[in-house]
Parts: C-alpha cells; structure tokens; sequence
C-alpha cells in the first residue's frame, strides 16, 4: 500500500489495518519457521507496510503534513 493511499484513510482504519498487519506478520514468521513460506519478500512487505502505517500515525499525533492536500494541488498546477 502507497503513502497516498494509507494518508486517506481514518485513524481507525489505520489502527485497524496495523492490527491486521501484525497479525498477519506473525503467521509469516510462523511459516518461516515451519517452512511452509512459500512468498519470503512478503515479509518484507508486510514490514514496509506496518512502518507506513506507524509513520502517518505518528504524523497526525504531532499534525504534520496537515496541508498536504495543498501542496498535492500546487505540484499537480506544475
């Protein structure tokens, strides 16, 4: 999931969505260890994805890039 797309949703959606990525985190590691992994980079992804996730939260705690949608429209008149 893209930056732009996770800035979309609602903070509940996000919280949602980071529970359902550590979830799914765990049963990756868990077929890791028994071997039945059959896709590794989606660890990786998974990984990526909860970051994203923990960072936009973490904006919108401190209000960080509240004006996005703006900046968004100046670069699109470029």
């Amino acid at each position: 999931m893209k930056a732009a797309e996770v800035r979309r949703l609602s903070i509940e959606e996000l919280n949602q969505r980071l529970t359902d990525l550590s979830d799914e985190l765990f049963r990756l590691k868990f077929q890791l260890i028994s071997g039945q992994l059959q896709n590794y980079k989606r660890i990786n992804q998974v990984k990526k994805d909860k970051a994203r996730m923990k960072t936009i939260i973490r904006e919108r705690e401190l209000q960080i890039n509240q004006s996005l949608p703006e900046a968004e429209a100046a670069m699109a008149e470029e």
